[in-house]
């Protein structure tokens, strides 16, 4: 199934998108593939928001807050959420997770994949209506959809199901 039609699936049954996401053998290549993609999607949701900050302040230079976006959702975020999926990993196991390393990894980038079109949304928000009520909407549906989106993931994960069917 294509990715766009995965991530679309997701928001009627995010267990079954997962679950065709992370059939088959352990692959790191896949799991490194989403978080990227979802990065790099993540990165380009805040150039509206950033284009509006150097608009608005003339001593930051565009080009200069785009580059500190890019180092950190494309060199510093992946590391980051690799240690979170770790550390949610470890945390399970001390309720019964019984996942391997990898399906909880998956659990996380494929929340973080399924969320973007919803960051996307958040940075037209922040750069064409600026801060304000409607930018705290999407922020908070966007964050706590990828919440949901995680927990039920993990949850699916951690119970051992990913392995069975592997």
């Amino acid at each position: 199934m294509a990715l766009t039609t995965d991530i679309v699936a997701t928001y009627r049954n995010p267990a079954a998108a997962l679950r065709r996401r992370a059939a088959g053998p352990p692959r790191e290549d896949r799991a490194l593939v989403t978080l990227m993609l979802a990065c790099g999607l993540y990165y380009i949701a805040q150039w509206p928001r950033i284009a509006r900050e150097a608009h608005a302040d003339e001593s930051l230079t565009l080009q200069a807050l785009l580059g500190g976006a890019l180092l950190g959702w494309i060199f510093v975020a992946p590391l980051l959420f690799y240690l979170i999926a770790a550390l949610s990993h470890l945390v399970a196991r001390l309720f019964g997770g019984q996942a391997r390393w990898y399906d909880a990894r998956m659990a996380l980038f494929w929340a973080l994949l399924a969320t973007t079109p919803l960051a996307l949304l958040q940075g037209l928000t922040a750069g064409f209506v600026g801060p304000g009520p409607a930018e705290t909407l999407v922020a908070v549906v966007s964050f706590g959809t990828f919440l949901v989106f995680w927990f039920l993931g993990l949850r699916l994960a951690e119970s051992g199901e990913f392995a069975d069917a592997a």
